[in-house]
């Protein structure tokens, strides 16, 4: 209880406290469904089918953070948790990756991670990866909050191995 200077009334400050705790409630629980808005990408043919398949094999929880639902509903985007770790399947190939364009760079900084080789570029805040030699591009964004953001990337190459061919099995004739 708090008492106005100059006056012998007492004003209680406990419903106060309710209504910003059910607010933070509120709040929290919009956040755990991980809602953002990553732009679809628009895949077709071969990259639409295994990216489908991708979006239903991919798992509920990422770096401990439970799969939410992407403010546009897609086949080529998942969520998890707040801030958004986003995924997008079906993204163009990155520049940095195609010869002949302006930011090409034959020896971008590329990881291996389970069997997925992944492209990794660092942002203001955080860090992007991008598959490499699959039948489909799969992006990840990944906010600084999860430092060290490639420790993500594990929870993820199950799924992309069994979905997302490689562009050699491809030509070998193997692969979905």
């Amino acid at each position: 209880m708090r008492r106005r200077a100059g006056s012998s009334r007492s004003v209680s400050t406990a419903p106060l406290a309710a209504v910003a705790a059910l607010a933070s409630l509120v709040t929290a629980a919009c956040s755990v469904t991980g809602e953002a808005d990553p732009t679809p990408p628009s895949p077709s043919g071969r990259a639409a089918k295994v990216c489908r398949a991708l979006h239903d094999a991919l798992p509920e929880r990422v770096h401990d953070q439970r799969r939410g639902r992407a403010g546009r509903l897609s086949d080529f985007t998942a969520v998890w948790g707040d801030p958004a770790i986003a995924l997008r399947c079906g993204v163009p190939e990155p520049p940095v990756l195609t010869p002949g364009t302006e930011e090409y760079n034959p020896i971008a900084e590329v990881a291996e991670v389970n069997g997925v080789s992944w492209l990794i570029e660092k942002r203001d805040d955080g860090y992007r990866f991008v598959t490499t030699g699959r039948v489909a591009y799969v992006e990840l964004t990944v906010p600084g909050d999860y430092g060290p953001e490639a420790e993500v990337l594990p929870d993820l190459a199950d799924a992309v191995k069994r979905t997302v061919p490689t562009a050699r099995a491809t030509e070998d004739g193997a692969g979905t």
